[in-house]
């Protein structure tokens, strides 16, 4: 009884394995067929882009009312 549960999972998780492969094929397989030729996988477009940044000065928050020891 134990055989035909055996094989079971081991079709079930073959069958996981070939649907990953696939989704992993089809998400990247352009990108893997350029590379066994030889070519880029797509064209770099530099644009010049002008990064601006503004240093932001933030003063420390202070507690208003004093802390006193418990008596």
């Amino acid at each position: 009884m134990i055989a035909p549960l055996a094989t079971l999972a081991f079709l079930a998780t073959l069958w996981l394995l070939v649907i990953v492969g696939a989704a992993v094929l089809e998400e990247s397989g352009a990108r893997i067929a350029a590379a066994l030729k030889g070519k880029p996988a797509h064209r770099t477009v530099r644009i010049p882009v002008r990064v601006r940044a503004r240093a932001r000065l933030q003063q420390p928050v202070r507690a208003k009312a004093r802390w006193r020891a418990a008596a």
